[in-house]
């Protein structure tokens, strides 16, 4: 939810106008879909990544408003913890050498806020999940200063009542309770955005549901939170359940979560606008004075501002997006499951895996979601949360496989093929995708590397020995040499 809000106090009477407006844009929406001239022409990539910062220790740094200001650029934003950043990177078209520009800007642009980062004593890191974050880091105190955050902790909290469980076991168990959102800010996340037709929308939002898992499973970077070494990519169970509103007596009678992979493919956007409505009550309950229905008379193109806010509390990993650029509207498939890093190119490869399987899968003459089960999907996200390429993940021909066979016998080809329509340069292409294919075959991704470290200096107390590797990380992550080639030593 990167919209900024006014610290307030929300009445009875303020749900209920928000709940009606919300209704009221959800009904100017599906007209604007029957209606409405939607902004698609070529797809395009774009992106955002969050970010963590760290002392020269490698222990976690409260310094993002300093950082953003010595940064000074527009392109980078505050995230929800004081040691959080994140950067927006503009959509770049794929063609011929898209990929190569993509990777330079990024590069560019990271190395500059690092340089700029150093003179107020901290550094970037792209990771899933700190390694060296210890659980005293996260309260309200660490929130960022932005109001929005703190009326959104009181508004999760005011509606669970409750302090918040986390429980996530994996080699070692994790058993506490927060009193603020602070540990969400602990999940740093590369975020996908693919513009698409409404025509096309529920064809491109069920492939990215169906290809949720082997995404996850090759590009695990999360091993390690507050000292205990949990699931390959434990940004995930951590992020369903540090965001959770339901108290445990609401869990039992099958009350949704905002954050939440869904319950059943779609035949049209509207579906997940009209089950956010729906489902989910509000937590922000702020009106604009628009009236969506006169403005699209008025032939201006609504905001649809309360359902747009709305929709940014509902966290779903693959999300849907509104927006109007220059008074056109678009729409967007907002991918959500990975982790941010290792290294620039790991991050560029994993796009470009995901952009090359979405120009293929959305329009197969028989698409993949009509031969295996929403559940199945969901399933296969966990598995490969909790055990990365090692997974067994269910795939339509080939039954459950290990999630590297499923890779490279099944999707690596397909997303070569999605890249050649692309217009992508063969020799970009090779270099990408071979990247995803090395993890596969030497079957290290960011989380085994971080593990194998980790190991690897032998019988140092854990919070040392997590020290050093993520001094050795970000030691790697400079070079830009993809991580299924760093050295553990």
């Amino acid at each position: 939810m990167g919209r900024d809000v006014p610290a307030m106090v929300f009445s009875r009477e303020d749900r209920r106008r928000y709940r009606d407006k919300v209704r009221r844009c959800l009904d100017v929406f599906a007209q604007m879909l029957h209606e409405s001239r939607f902004e698609f022409d070529r797809p395009r990539a774009g992106l955002e990544i969050e970010l963590n910062l760290v002392d020269d220790r490698g222990e976690v740094a409260m310094k993002n408003a300093e950082v953003l200001a010595a940064i000074a650029q527009p392109d980078w934003a505050t995230e929800l913890g004081q040691f959080n950043v994140e950067i927006n990177v503009l959509p770049e078209s794929l063609e011929q050498e898209g990929a190569v520009r993509l990777e330079k800007v990024i590069r560019d642009r990271l190395n500059h806020a690092e340089a700029r980062a150093r003179t107020v004593g901290g550094h970037m890191m792209m990771v899933g999940i700190l390694p060296t974050l210890r659980e005293s880091d996260v309260h309200e105190g660490t929130l960022s200063a932005n109001p929005r955050y703190k009326l959104l902790n009181e508004q999760i909290f005011a509606a669970r009542g409750e302090d918040m469980h986390l429980s996530i076991e994996g080699e070692d168990l994790l058993e506490t309770y927060a009193d603020s959102i602070t540990p969400e800010a602990a999940c740093t996340s590369l975020q996908l955005h693919l513009q698409v037709s409404p025509e096309t929308f529920a064809a491109n939002w069920n492939a990215a549901q169906a290809i949720a898992g082997p995404q996850v499973a090759m590009a695990a970077n999360s091993p390690f939170l507050f000292g205990r070494r949990l699931w390959q990519e434990t940004r995930i169970p951590l992020f369903e359940q540090a965001t959770d509103t339901r108290p445990v007596e609401l869990k039992v009678q099958g009350v949704r979560p905002r954050v939440w992979f869904g319950e059943r493919w779609i035949t049209s956007v509207f579906d997940l606008f009209e089950e956010n409505a729906r489902y989910f009550p509000a937590l922000l309950p702020l009106c604009d004075e628009a009236d969506p229905r006169e403005e699209l008379m008025r032939g201006i193109t609504p905001q649809l501002g309360e359902l747009t806010l709305h929709n940014g509390t509902v966290y779903r990993w693959n999300r849907p997006v509104y927006a109007v650029v220059d008074g056109i509207p678009h729409l967007r498939v907002e991918n959500r499951v990975l982790p941010a890093g290792p290294s620039v190119a790991d991050i560029v490869a994993n796009a470009v895996f995901y952009y090359g399987l979405m120009g293929v899968l959305p329009y197969a003459e028989r698409p993949v979601w009509t031969r295996m089960s929403f559940a199945a999907a969901r399933d296969n996200l966990h598995a490969a949360a909790r055990h990365g390429l090692d997974a067994r993940l269910f795939w339509p021909g080939l039954g459950e496989v290990p999630a590297s066979e499923l890779i490279l016998r099944r999707l690596l080809p397909l997303a070569h093929e999605g890249l050649d329509l692309w217009g992508v340069a063969p020799a970009v292409r090779d270099r990408l995708l071979g990247i995803v294919e090395r993890r596969c075959l030497t079957g290290r991704n960011g989380a085994s590397w971080q593990i194998d470290a980790v190991n690897a200096l032998g019988d140092l107390e854990r919070h040392e020995a997590l020290r050093r590797m993520t001094l050795r990380y970000m030691a790697n992550m400079h070079t830009n040499e993809p991580v299924h080639g760093w050295p553990t030593l």
